[in-house]
């Protein structure tokens, strides 16, 4: 047994001594560039697939995108507890794989706190909004592996999904 204290661990940010909801408090953080990169995917037959790449560069893909990219935007009015934050970049990309499609997005800010969020909501916007523009030819596509990719900057440190920190 080790002579060092154990360490607690962390607690969640968004919850009180007595666990009761509450903003965090950033106003004592210093603004710092912050970098948040998230993904998930879209499941659907290779028939489906097939007829999407074979659009002319995909109005799909372009009203998903831009699903994304404003959604990113408003995260703060659809995450109750998220702060408004003042984005200077969204991007959002699709890559075709196999059975479907992997939206990408990648989000930048200058801020006290993070964009993990922004970068997730615009996935899942996109996501959906890609659902919607297929689903006269398949209601069984699905929207799966949501995940945030990487995070830069920050108190926290860096991340990077596979090489956690």
């Amino acid at each position: 047994m080790s002579d060092q204290p154990q360490s607690s661990p962390p607690a969640f940010s968004h919850l009180d001594a007595e666990g009761r909801a509450r903003m965090v408090d950033v106003s004592q953080k210093a603004v710092s560039r912050r970098v948040a990169g998230a993904s998930c995917r879209v499941l659907m037959a290779s028939e489906t697939a097939a007829r999407l790449a074979a659009m002319p560069k995909g109005d799909a893909l372009a009203v998903a995108r831009i699903a994304g990219i404003q959604a990113a935007k408003r995260a703060d009015e659809l995450i109750p507890l998220a702060h408004t934050l003042p984005l200077e970049h969204v991007e959002v990309r699709f890559e075709p794989d196999d059975g479907g499609v992997r939206i990408a997005s990648e989000v930048v800010v200058s801020a006290k706190t993070g964009a993990e969020l922004e970068a997730l909501t615009a996935c899942a916007a996109a996501a959906l909004a890609l659902y919607d523009m297929i689903k006269a030819v398949e209601k069984g596509a699905v929207i799966t592996d949501l995940k945030l990719e990487h995070k830069a900057g920050g108190r926290s440190g860096d991340y990077r999904r596979g090489g956690e920190r």
